[in-house]
């Protein structure tokens, strides 16, 4: 079994679209509307904005967590909880050994919770 796709609740489809177009870097991969569905693609799981989802917390890996929650400050998207240690990994049984996870967590255009997570080498 393998996570095919994300919903995501969307009151403005194309505010919500120009948000993670900015956030994610990418073009959407459609958009069908009507019925009001667009599409990004997460590293081969589909991120769905529709109207009629629920609201969902999903986490979205980025490379450089400080430079991202920066970016996304700096366009005026309310930073929740700034990055921060979640915890270290000891063995590679959620991330890689000799790592420690950071976090924030931004709210999105449709007031969602999204979470950003960078896995650093321990300093």
């Amino acid at each position: 079994m393998a996570l095919v796709q994300i919903a995501q609740h969307a009151d403005d489809l194309g505010r919500a679209t120009a948000f993670y177009r900015d956030l994610l870097g990418a073009e959407p991969l459609a958009t069908y509307d009507p019925p009001g569905l667009v599409f990004f693609d997460l590293g081969g799981v589909r991120l769905l904005l529709d109207q009629g989802a629920p609201s969902a917390l999903h986490y979205l890996g980025v490379d450089d967590l400080h430079g991202t929650v920066e970016r996304l400050r700096a366009a005026g998207v309310e930073v929740r909880s700034e990055p921060h240690v979640i915890f270290g990994h000891d063995d590679d049984t959620l991330g890689p050994a000799g790592t420690d996870e950071w976090m924030a967590f931004v709210v999105d255009s449709e007031g969602n919770l999204v979470g950003l997570v960078e896995q650093r080498p321990r300093a």
